[in-house]
Parts: structure tokens; C-alpha cells; sequence
């Protein structure tokens, strides 16, 4: 099967890039989805020294890893969301700057273009990230929230997200949102409204990633279904609901990790997702891209975790028939 095996640096910016690409090697990954944070990929580096792209692309092929998307995931949040203190911990210093919100929110708006400048001279193709959202806050409706404070959101999306598209289409680089809570799209129905918000662009679509439909009650596979050319990229990550009738699914204002939430992550296969649906239906739209493995487990060792997802992913990673099992009944 041609699609390629990655890991997703985002979990280990903690790590120099060249111990990262040897781990992820001896995992048994074929490349990595390269954060653009920690010391992974850098985007003003990219584009302000010659030599920065082609020394990453010397480094992988040192470890014999490829690389066909980076990530600007952290950014991308404060583009939409109203900025508060938490965003500091995101954000690059020259993002954040004096942290005044209207500013915070253009600069980063200034460093998503960037991040598909910097993808073109890269040679990849793809960047996934996140958008943020102005009316995530207004999900459970009370105060009674009037469809047009809804509509608005939608509005301020489009027209924060059309100059960086316009960017992404001057540099042949789509960009892939991961549908995810806290996000303008974040289940089947408002990933609809947010392509409908910016007229269908084909700049614009989905970093596929199961987990985080899971546990809101949204088949994964019937979001490959909803979106067949739109998936332009695919983490894999596991998730399971841990409803006991005192647990809540929406987790009771606790930590990833603590026993007591209502639902939480998994290292791939050790969760409630049915990744081998997941595979049909991506053979059946064609998907050809990277499997990522986004690896997300705290009551697991991460390196134990990942090398384990690796062994997992490369039994799963089947491709689909090009003839019916029974065409030759008939000769």
C-alpha cells in the first residue's frame, strides 16, 4: 500500500528534531507530520534562510523519513478565538507580542500565510491546523443565543480566513482544519457550514481525525462519507467514552488523564474507534495521502505507545480490491 506511515512531531516538540527523526525511525515510521513549533519546522527561519528547507530534507533522508504535510495547528487557534492568557503558552513571542488581542489575532492571521510560504518552499503540499472559533463559547444555547450571533461567526471566519486562503492558492498549499471541539467546524454539520461560509474553496478542507468525533457521538466514517474530496489529510488517534453514571461527557472541567472524565483518548487500537471502517472508506474515496499517528495516551509510556501504534498502523494500512472476489466464478 502506498500511503505513507508518519508520526505527528506535535507530542514531542520537547525533543531536538534530529532525536526526534531517529525515534521516530526505530518506532518504525516512514516520516513525520513536522510541527511547526519547538525546533521542528520553523517558519520564519524557513523563509528567511536559503538553506533551512534543503537542511531539514537532509536530515529526514539521514533517517530516511519523509515529510508531506507540517502543521501550524497552534496559530491557527488565535486567529478566530478571542484572545485570553492561555494563547501566550501557544504562540511564538513575536506572535503574541504585547498580547493586545486585535493584534495577537492579525499577527498570527500574518503567520498562517506564512506557514504555506513556507510549505511551498518546503515541497509539501499540505498544512493542517486549526482556526479557532468566536462562537464556540455559545455551543450550549443559554443565554438563548439568536441565530444571528451564529451567523456572525461564521461571517468573521470567512472573512479572517479568505486573505489566508487566497495565500494557500498563490502557493499551491491546501489547507487542512482538524475538526476538533473549540474549532469553526468541530462534527459533520458545522464542517457543512464552514466550507458553505467560504464558498466551497478548494484551498479549504479537512485534516481527518477520528477521536475527536468519536466521543461526541459522530460516526468517523460517515464523515469520510460526507466529505470524499475533502480529506486531504488523516491522523490516526484513538479514542473511548468512560460514562459510568457519574461520569459526564463533557468532562467536568478535569484534566486529560484523570480517571473520573467521561471520555478521553487512546493510543490507536486501544480505543473505541474502528480504524479498519476507517481504511475501507478512505480506499473507497481514494485517499492517498499520509496515516499520521497522532499519539495522545496519558496512562501509557509515549515511546512505548508509539512504537506499538506504528506495528498497528503498518497491519492496517491495507489497500482495496481492484476486482470482485468472485469474477472468476464466472470463466
Amino acid at each position: 500500500m502506498g500511503r505513507l506511515l508518519t508520526l505527528f512531531t506535535g507530542q514531542w516538540a520537547d525533543l531536538k528534531i534530529e532525536d526526534m527523526c531517529r525515534k521516530a525511525r526505530e518506532f518504525g515510521y516512514q516520516g513525520l507530520e513536522l510541527a511547526c513549533w519547538g525546533d521542528h519546522f520553523e517558519v520564519d527561519k524557513a523563509l528567511s534562510d536559503d538553506r533551512y528547507c534543503a537542511q531539514r530534507r537532509e536530515l529526514l533522508d539521514k533517517h530516511h523519513l519523509q515529510c508531506q504535510a507540517i502543521s501550524a495547528h497552534l496559530v491557527g487557534q488565535a486567529v478566530l478565538d478571542p484572545i485570553d492568557e492561555r494563547h501566550r503558552g501557544l504562540l511564538p513571542p513575536h506572535v503574541w507580542g504585547d498580547g493586545n488581542p486585535a493584534g495577537v489575532q492579525k499577527r498570527a492571521a500574518e503567520e498562517l500565510k506564512n506557514s504555506a510560504r513556507a510549505a511551498q518552499k518546503f515541497g509539501v503540499s499540505v498544512v493542517n491546523g486549526f482556526t479557532g472559533s468566536s462562537i464556540w463559547h455559545l455551543l450550549y444555547s443559554f443565554p438563548p443565543v439568536p441565530a444571528s450571533m451564529i451567523d456572525a461567526g461564521y461571517q468573521l471566519f470567512a472573512d479572517r480566513f479568505n486573505p489566508i486562503l487566497d495565500v494557500f492558492g498563490e502557493c499551491g498549499v491546501r489547507f487542512a482544519l482538524e475538526v476538533h471541539p473549540t474549532e469553526i467546524a468541530f462534527d459533520l454539520y458545522s464542517a457543512e457550514r464552514a466550507l458553505k461560509a467560504i464558498d466551497y474553496r478548494e484551498e479549504f478542507g479537512f485534516n481527518f481525525d477520528p477521536s475527536h468525533l468519536l466521543w461526541q457521538g459522530v460516526d468517523p466514517v460517515e464523515f469520510i462519507r460526507a466529505f470524499p474530496d475533502r480529506i486531504y489529510h488523516v491522523h490516526i488517534k484513538d479514542a473511548i467514552t468512560t460514562l459510568n453514571g457519574r461520569s459526564g461527557i463533557l468532562s467536568s472541567h478535569l484534566d486529560f488523564g484523570d480517571p473520573r472524565r467521561g471520555w478521553d483518548f487512546r493510543s490507536p487500537g486501544r480505543g473505541s474507534v474502528n480504524f479498519e471502517e476507517i481504511i475501507r472508506a478512505l480506499n473507497q474515496i481514494g485517499y492517498a495521502g499520509p496515516l499520521s499517528v497522532e499519539w495522545e495516551d496519558c496512562g501509557m509510556d509515549r515511546e512505548f505507545g508509539a512504537k506499538e501504534a506504528a506495528e498497528f498502523l503498518q497491519r492496517l494500512n491495507f489497500s482495496g480490491s481492484n476486482v470482485q472476489f468472485d469474477a472468476a466464478f464466472g470463466e
